[in-house]
């Protein structure tokens, strides 16, 4: 017995002209619906191209809008002809004109006639659909769907909205219950013939010609009422991506499509003349049989998805701007963020990268220029030291930062005075490490020259600036590695929290710290902090620092030997 092919063209039909002799010069009848929007010049001369064969049909033409009747009534006018004209097909396979059969006719006869009553069409009910993407799953089998999503939108949104707000609901012809699947299915003719000649056939078209995609749901639903035997999966190879929007098979695919194993792929690009030359010729016919298994090639396709919807992480560009939170990974690597330990410390940058072995940078949000490490007014990947052009779009400033040095750990100084722009960026992102001397503002203030009254305004500014960053800090939603001490608590033993952000950075090091940094000269810091409180300005973050400069442990408290100038 033979199969009989029904192919729905749209466009590309010389591509279609070709696929059709090829399984017609195979003893398959064809049937041959065209989209009545296709010009009749071009209908006329698919026509011809296929004239002297005797095993093609055409059918009546429809109008093939997408999510209308119109391919479903396509459809079923072309398999009206296939089981009147052909009465030797006993299974009807149906496909598209931009399909293309990946395995010989015979094998796919063979693996037929050995289930000589098994329907292959997807068909599931819709509590358990999770592929319905950017659609609608249950309702749209209890509301009228009379306007063209593409074409009618606000039509279309605006009766969802008004049947959704009065409570307008369809009935489900008696004896149905609704299942969605692929529209590319192969039916027993058996099963086809009882669909199209079912006597209750005028009320099932009246209710799925305002079903919306009718052609995931017509024969995906009746098929569950007239078959004996349904396998739910179909033997055409159709991956479909996160928008829905179907995979299309170009010739660097050719040993993906092989390792499938399915009969026929879409959909296939028209210039894929390697595709169409491997699998339309007679060697294609040697090939080994085995059981379809679409699934072989699952992982690439997820992979792909992945890589389109997440990206490498830190990876921002022009093809690939994703929206917020959909990145995957605002960064590219760790990087550490040092807040106040340049102005407690003497030359902390060269220590640091002496230490960790890396370039360590100063401000890098200064609001003068950007202090690359070395003073270089040009960083990897032709990053400027203007600060103008930093400021235009500073979180793309620093992802390119981390994203061009990768492999080299960035760390960098910040404080109060720098571009605050990037404060809930970096404490949502998972490869920052946020070490905070809080109150450390006041050190490089004690030591300037001018007006009083000036420093108190400078220093209250400082200190209300840095207050919002450390709220920032405490927020719940925080990922980043945050350690904030007050300056009078890192004063009294700031070897621990050296070594705690040393092993951080460098985990497998296991070393104590053999050289230190030098602290800047502080006396008469308390008598400073305390001038500020007598001019009405309290330092609230700079925690409790004497006046008479004494920074040592509390009695009862141990403390760590540390060189001070």
């Amino acid at each position: 017995m033979s199969v009989g092919f029904i192919l729905l063209c749209h466009t590309a039909l010389d591509r279609a002209a070709q696929v059709a002799r090829h399984l017609a010069e195979r003893d398959c009848p064809v049937v041959i619906h065209v989209d009545r929007r296709v010009k009749p010049a071009r209908f006329e001369q698919l026509r011809g191209a296929l004239a002297d064969l005797d095993t093609v049909r055409f059918s009546r033409r429809h109008i093939c809008e997408w999510g209308t009747w119109g391919i479903v009534g396509a459809t079923l006018g072309a398999s009206e002809v296939m089981l009147a004209e052909f009465p030797g097909a006993r299974h009807i396979y149906l496909a598209s004109g931009s399909c293309l059969p990946l395995r010989p006719v015979a094998q796919l006869r063979d693996y037929l006639d050995a289930r000589p009553r098994t329907d292959f069409i997807e068909s599931v009910t819709t509590g358990d659909v999770g592929w319905t993407i950017g659609g609608l799953s249950l309702e749209r089998f209890d509301m009228r769907f009379p306007f063209s999503w593409r074409k009618q939108r606000k039509l279309f949104d605006f009766y969802v909205r008004l049947q959704r707000r009065i409570g307008l609901r369809r009935r489900v012809p008696p004896g149905l219950v609704p299942h969605l699947g692929s529209q590319w299915w192969c039916l027993t003719r058996r099963t086809l013939e009882a669909i199209v000649t079912d006597p209750e056939r005028p009320a099932h078209d009246r209710y799925f010609r305002r079903v919306w995609i009718p052609d995931e749901s017509y024969f995906q639903t009746l098929v569950r009422v007239h078959s004996t035997t349904v396998e739910s999966r179909s033997l055409t190879l159709s991956k479909f991506d996160f928008q829905g929007k179907p995979h299309i098979f170009y010739d660097d695919h050719l040993q993906l499509l092989r390792r499938s194993d399915c009969f026929v792929a879409r959909k296939i690009w028209p210039r894929a003349d390697r595709l169409y030359r491997s699998f339309l010729t007679p060697e294609a016919e040697s090939q080994p049989q085995a059981e379809p298994s679409p699934g072989k090639i699952d992982r690439l396709f997820a992979k792909a998805v992945e890589r389109r919807t997440r990206g490498r992480a830190g990876l921002y560009m022009q093809s690939r701007f994703p929206n917020e939170n959909w990145e995957n990974g605002r960064t590219a690597a760790p990087y550490s963020v040092f807040a106040g330990f340049a102005e407690v410390f003497e030359d902390f940058d060269g220590w640091l990268g002496k230490t960790i072995g890396t370039r360590v940078h100063g401000h890098l949000f200064a609001p003068e220029r950007v202090e690359f490490a070395g003073g270089e007014a040009v960083y990897n990947g032709g990053l400027s030291a203007s600060a103008p052009l930093r400021d235009y779009a500073p979180r793309a400033f620093l992802t390119s930062l981390i994203w061009n040095t990768r492999g080299e750990r960035q760390c960098f100084q910040f404080g109060p005075r720098d571009n605050q722009a990037l404060n809930w960026f970096m404490a949502g992102d998972v490869n920052a490490q946020i070490s905070v001397i809080s109150g450390a503002w006041a050190v490089p203030l004690f030591r300037a020259t001018g007006e009083f009254s000036d420093i108190r305004r400078e220093a209250a500014r400082l200190q209300k600036i840095e207050a919002e960053f450390l709220t920032v800090l405490r927020s719940p939603w925080v990922k980043a590695r945050a350690r904030v001490w007050t300056l009078s608590e890192f004063l009294e033993s700031p070897m621990a929290p050296l070594q705690t952000i040393i092993d951080e950075i460098s985990p497998n090091a296991l070393r104590r710290l053999a050289e230190v940094p030098r602290l800047v000269e502080l006396t008469g810091l308390g008598r400073f902090l305390q001038n500020l409180r007598n001019q009405g300005m309290q330092p609230t973050l700079v925690g409790d620092i004497p006046v008479d400069d004494d920074f040592r442990p509390a009695p009862g408290r141990r403390g760590r030997p540390y060189l001070v100038k």
